[in-house]
């Protein structure tokens, strides 16, 4: 939802000269700037890959919902995945800045109950301390799926319909996957002094 509109802003960008894309299956996008690299297994990168290379600013945007996947498959897409490929960026590349798409309610401290909110914060920490030129995580709320989708679950279904009202009563607690995607951009090309940055924190990028 969010990792494909970050991809063709970035390709759209004139600061921009290149840009990587590691996916899971082809995307059928064609632009004369990408680069769409197929990985099988996000645990097993090639270290000495061209493509890992010269890399200036990563978009992290890889995630799955609660509940879809057992809880094993959840750490291992939440938490190594980044991990690893922020491990093999940083061997290659001297100056890079990682943005990360967390979530609301991440807890550094890990010791949460909820599964998310543990596992956002253990990958939170792990970058943070990584030793990145900068790294930026952003903990969006309820996001808007501009372009209509199928939805995951009845609760999102439920969001989705009630969003009109819960954006005028809540107006710092959700965003739209427009909003939330020029925001990432933004700061990933041009930075921010905040390294966490709440749903209220990304809205003021995009002038709310």
């Amino acid at each position: 939802m969010i990792g494909s509109l970050v991809l063709k802003l970035c390709l759209d960008n004139e600061a921009v000269s290149s840009v990587t894309s590691l996916v899971r299956r082809p995307s059928g996008l064609q632009h004369n700037m990408l680069m769409e690299v197929i990985i099988d297994d996000f645990r097993h990168l090639d270290e000495d890959a061209s493509y890992l290379k010269s890399i200036d600013v990563v978009f992290y945007c890889l995630g799955v919902y609660t509940g879809a996947v057992d809880r094993e498959t959840f750490r291992t897409i939440t938490v190594d995945y980044p991990a690893i490929l922020a491990s093999v960026l940083r061997m290659n590349n001297q100056n890079l800045r990682f943005c990360l798409l967390s979530g609301a309610g991440a807890d550094r401290s890990e010791r949460s109950r909820f599964m998310f909110a543990e596992d956002k914060g253990a990958i939170e920490n792990i970058l943070s301390n990584m030793g990145f030129t900068a790294f930026h995580t952003f903990r969006p709320g309820y996001i808007y799926p501009v372009t209509p989708r199928r939805e995951p679950n009845f609760s999102y279904r439920l969001m989705r319909s009630l969003y009109p009202v819960f954006r005028i009563f809540c107006p710092n607690a959700s965003i739209k996957s427009t909003e939330l995607a020029n925001a990432i951009v933004e700061v990933g090309l041009n930075g921010s002094e905040k390294e966490i940055l709440e749903n209220r924190d990304i809205l003021k990028f995009i002038g709310h």
